[in-house]
């Protein structure tokens, strides 16, 4: 369907869906961010670990100067994540016009949260050049990154299986929570309460 009949609010369509568009200002809403720095601290938190087991398995340090390696190495990953996760962000929310304009579809069984077109098609761009970039540099795991970025637009949610739904009413915000996946749903003041009651209505949670 055209992004032009996604209005700011949820509007019920002659097919029994609920459809609705949300410009999220990417300096004044931190959700993504909050959700990007999750991400890079899961993925700090398991190169760190690696890291150590090699370390520890190697014995060729004493306990001390494990100790002394953890702490270094704890510190320098840690600035290289304060530095790199807000820079990054903020070159991406530069890039996309400093919105995320998302498109909303939703009824009994299904939530549908789809990147809106031009800007999935900018996303794309941005995606293949961090993949080339990868390449290039010989980083598979920057190749696997720019690769998902460039084709993933879209999240579907089944509501059956969603196990939690969790407010965040100060960032217009409703997480849609599944076992292996989460979705984001956001609304406007006005139209937070009915899209909230509809998820929890429908969920089996």
């Amino acid at each position: 369907m055209n992004d032009s009949s996604f209005g700011p609010h949820p509007t019920l369509g002659a097919d029994g869906k609920y459809r609705w568009r949300y410009d999220l200002h990417l300096l004044r809403n931190w959700s993504v961010l909050i959700d990007v720095a999750k991400v890079m601290g899961l993925s700090l938190a398991i190169t760190i670990a690696i890291i150590l087991l090699i370390v520890a398995c190697s014995g060729d340090m004493s306990l001390g100067q494990t100790a002394a390696f953890c702490g270094q190495l704890l510190l320098i990953m840690g600035a290289i994540f304060l530095v790199l996760t807000p820079l990054g962000y903020l070159i991406y929310a530069w890039l996309m016009g400093w919105k995320y304009q998302v498109l909303f579809t939703m009824d009994a069984q299904e939530l549908i949260h789809e990147q809106e077109p031009a800007q999935a098609r900018k996303a794309a761009k941005i995606g293949s050049l961090t993949a080339a970039a990868g390449a290039i540099a010989g980083r598979p795991g920057v190749v696997g990154t720019g690769t998902m970025a460039s084709t993933r637009f879209a999240t579907t949610t089944t509501l059956a299986h969603v196990r939690r739904v969790v407010p965040c009413r100060r960032m217009n915000m409703i997480k849609v929570n599944q076992r292996l996946s989460k979705n984001r749903v956001y609304v406007l003041d006005e139209d937070f309460d009915f899209v909230y009651r509809f998820l929890l209505s429908h969920c089996q949670c």
